[in-house]
């Protein structure tokens, strides 16, 4: 059984969100010929594998994770020539491609749920469906069988009158919960993964995969969500493990979105021995801004709870023989540098880009570069929320209303939390577009695109781009990134992080990582902390070691110590 640091401990995965990547035929949308196109720029960067959102055909009602169809192209996005073409291509460099699976629930779209509602047994038993009261119409439904709340706002079941049932949908309401109680379900999926593993795939992303498993009793949650009862539920790990069997991608890089779930569960879903997945992703992390633990109320990043929460997923995942996948953003997230960091200048722009991934990329675990990452790409300068796409977004204004917002006030929060913010075009060049299209863009490209975009930054040394090609380089380098220990250090300020990774034998055996979150100059490391030591990296010269060997950090200033 290999060890997790063996398999994964040097690879380094970047996310294409398809739509926003590169459009090679002007309608204004990313596809699969735009990817291949730009295959040297991952190759220079150093990157091992490409995680590719999905491509399916879908009626796009949530940007393709409502999948229609798993095993055809959509059209926007080209053919499956272009894919077969786009795998070849990544082969001779090297890089191998993931495929984002959405097995939690399909679009409504979807032949199988398009059975279903003729009433068709078989495929009524593929999804969640529950029976409403006697008597039920489409004017007076009744009581939903629960309570829950959809992710995306409102409750999560829906009537269909012709049926007098309800559907389970976590998400969008175009989005119908799969049954993965039902044998033949997991069948369907495991060809599913089998289809696209044949096709050359190197591994896959498993989307929200611990919320499959749904409780048999179903019951109002009082003190939540619902969310509860169907987190890491009672059979996700059996039907992972049966997953993962059955279509042959045990030892694979694969990796599974776990929505609010725990470190328990994630060392059981990454850990070898438990034959599931090989990493995961969770975002307890990203959720140090909610007010209240509610990603629509704002508040400052809470430093103190980040840095105790990557040190509980670092050390004891790693105690646990758990895989973490290590990230700051994606499509569903904001971007990192204006959210944690700060962007109203040039160089505090520049530091807290480069901190951000200093901060990540140097622990253990793989790191995720979420496309345009890699260039300090910022949210978005929209001013209205008609600039907005994301169904989540354009609920949520109108939900934050309702609860008595200004409309000023909603859309400062929308514009703070957006998926969008993450969906903006990459910004390739300074031309009009960006570079991203001949066309009309599909949603707005941010203006700071005249100065921040590949065609700067790949040939500056002193570029984000060129700090994360050297993190990415270190990494590939030294033993102790890719199978080190790691320890979390006791901080003079609360507003740093600071860890240490270290391998016996190794050359250096030692590595400190030591970050300012701040715009202040910090203390960050006391007395006696890092006399001796050489620097192996820094995104500033702002920083300085005192006779007593305290560290002393600038600004946003992030550094790598070695001994």
């Amino acid at each position: 059984m290999q060890d997790r640091a063996e398999q994964l401990g040097d690879k380094v995965v970047y996310q294409i969100y398809v739509r926003s990547f590169n459009d090679s035929n002007g309608d204004g949308i990313g596809d699969l010929k735009g990817i291949t196109e730009r295959l040297d720029y991952f190759k220079r960067l150093g990157v091992d594998y490409l995680w590719i959102t999905p491509f399916f055909v879908s009626p796009q009602n949530d940007n393709g994770y409502d999948v229609a169809n798993y095993r055809e192209v959509d059209p926007m996005f080209g053919t499956m020539d272009d894919f077969g073409e786009l795998s070849r291509e990544a082969r001779t460099r090297g890089i191998g491609l993931m495929l984002d699976m959405v097995f939690n629930h399909t679009s409504t779209s979807h032949q199988w749920f398009q059975k279903a509602l003729t009433g068709d047994p078989k495929y009524l038993a593929y999804y969640k469906f529950v029976d409403a009261a006697p008597g039920a119409t489409a004017d007076n439904p009744g009581k939903p069988p629960t309570n829950w709340v959809s992710k995306f706002g409102g409750n999560a079941w829906e009537y269909v009158p012709s049926l007098n049932k309800w559907y389970l949908h976590l998400f969008d309401v175009s989005q119908a919960d799969l049954n993965w109680d039902n044998p033949e379900v997991r069948a369907e999926l495991v060809d599913v993964v089998k289809f696209w593993k044949a096709k050359g795939v190197s591994g896959f992303r498993f989307d929200v995969v611990n919320l499959i498993s749904k409780p048999a009793v179903l019951e109002d949650d009082d003190e939540g969500d619902g969310r509860r009862f169907y987190t890491d539920g009672p059979h996700v790990h059996e039907y992972l493990q049966e997953l993962v069997r059955e279509s042959g991608i045990d030892g694979m890089v694969t990796v599974g979105e776990m929505s609010s779930t725990s470190i328990e569960n994630c060392i059981r879903y990454s850990a070898p021995q438990y034959h599931e997945l090989s990493q995961t992703f969770s975002f307890h992390h990203l959720k140090v801004d909610y007010l209240n633990g509610d990603k629509w109320a704002l508040q400052e990043p809470d430093i103190p709870a980040l840095r105790s929460l990557l040190r509980d997923w670092q050390e004891q995942m790693t105690a646990g023989g758990g895989w973490n996948a290590l990230f700051w953003s994606n499509h569903d997230q904001p971007r990192p540098n204006s959210r944690f960091g700060d962007c109203s200048t040039k160089e505090s722009w520049r530091r807290s880009s480069e901190l951000l991934a200093t901060c990540t990329h140097l622990m253990r675990g793989t790191p995720y570069i979420y496309q345009g990452e890699e260039l300090g790409m910022t949210n978005p300068d929209y001013t209205s929320i008609s600039q907005y796409r994301d169904v989540e977004s354009l609920n949520y204004y109108q939900i934050l209303q309702d609860e008595g917002k200004t409309p000023e006030e909603a859309f400062h929060t929308v514009a703070e939390r957006s998926r969008d913010d993450g969906r903006t075009p990459v910004q390739w060049d300074d031309t009009p577009n960006a570079g991203f299209t001949s066309g009309i863009p599909w949603i707005g490209i941010p203006a700071n695109h005249v100065t921040i975009n590949a065609k700067a930054e790949v040939g500056d040394s002193d570029s984000v781009w060129s700090f994360y090609h050297r993190l990415i380089g270190l990494r590939k380098s030294m033993p102790v990134i890719q199978r080190g220990g790691v320890r979390f250090l006791s901080v003079a300020n609360d507003k740093a992080v600071a860890y240490e990774r270290t391998l016996e034998g190794a050359d250096p055996a030692r590595v400190v990582v030591v970050c300012n979150f701040s715009g202040n100059e910090t203390c960050a490391l006391g007395a006696g902390s890092v006399g001796g030591a050489h620097a192996l990296l820094a995104n500033s010269d702002d920083w300085r070691v005192e006779d007593d060997g305290s560290l002393i950090l600038g600004p946003w200033t992030a550094v790598a110590l070695a001994w």
